[in-house]
């Protein structure tokens, strides 16, 4: 993550804590990333250079001035306005950092190769809250190299009991094996 991330989106979910809006803030920021996700070309109009800034926040304000909050809304503007607009969704992870650590939650990203059940996906999230003693936020990603068992991806760490991680620690041992 960029500093300017980590700056823009920590003062804006400063401004947001401070009124309460932290979740109704997190919720646009979401929404607006899968969107400009599916529309990259937004974020570059926003960016081109040869529209004037007040041309690029005009753009802002028609395209979404009475559909987000005026603290997204204005978010944006300054972001466009800076030319930063391309760290928008770094400025989102940032925000939904912020969000997490003070409202005790953990993502996790359980890596399996097929999809886990519901009733799995309880068992884990209960058991990892009673570990952590934190409100676990679960997701699911499918990945068919792992052949078996699951790979849990949280905080920057890594647990992994797949059988393809077993296949390669065997894999080293007899390689480093001396007869």
């Amino acid at each position: 993550m960029t500093e300017i991330g980590t700056v823009y989106g920590g003062a804006l979910y400063d401004l947001a804590s401070a009124e309460q809006l932290s979740r109704e803030i997190l919720g646009q920021l979401q929404a607006l990333s899968v969107s400009f996700a599916q529309e990259p070309s937004f974020l570059k109009l926003l960016s081109a250079y040869h529209l004037s800034k007040a041309e690029r926040c005009s753009i802002v304000q028609d395209s979404l001035g009475d559909k987000v909050h005026p603290y997204v809304l204005n978010f944006l503007k300054i972001l466009t306005e800076k030319g930063y607009v391309r760290y928008f969704s770094q400025c989102c992870d940032a925000y939904r950092g912020q969000y997490n650590r003070e409202h005790n939650i953990l993502p996790v990203t359980a890596v399996s190769a097929v999809a886990l059940s519901e009733q799995q996906s309880k068992r884990l999230t209960e058991k990892l809250e009673q570990q952590t003693g934190k409100t676990i936020e679960l997701t699911n990603r499918i990945d068919p190299n792992v052949l078996g068992g699951m790979r849990l991806d949280f905080d920057g760490k890594s647990v992994d009991d797949t059988v393809a991680h077993r296949l390669e620690a065997v894999r080293n041992l007899l390689n480093n094996t001396i007869l």
